[in-house]
């Protein structure tokens, strides 16, 4: 689980891999020319992105027919939330209930 977690963090800190997970997360199914269109890079560079990004297992492919499609897989990215940013979001949210309580209580008194 940790040297999963590695990769998917090693592979967030680009911005380049972050920009190719945000043009997937708007539409999937591209294909490698289709990712490389809007880059500033060579065709072997996003290559090279997008194997350490099917590597942390953010990027998923489907070949059809000659063409090898990408997709978004969101799932190591909400895991990542529910283990390092969830548990920090209850408390936050139990303090927003309990003001919300207490400020209910105050106005029926």
């Amino acid at each position: 689980m940790v040297a999963d977690e590695d990769k998917v963090f090693k592979a967030l800190a680009d911005a380049s891999r972050r920009k190719l997970l945000d043009r997937l997360r708007k539409k999937g199914g591209l294909t490698l020319g289709e990712l490389c269109e809007k880059h500033d890079m060579s065709r072997q560079a996003v290559t090279k992105h997008l194997a350490l990004l099917e590597a942390a297992h953010l990027v998923v492919t489907r070949k059809q027919g000659r063409e090898k499609l990408h997709y978004l897989n969101p799932m190591p990215i909400s895991a990542i939330y529910t283990r390092w940013i969830g548990k920090f979001e209850q408390s936050r949210v139990a303090a927003l209930q309990n003001l919300k309580q207490a400020l209910e209580e105050n106005d029926h008194e």
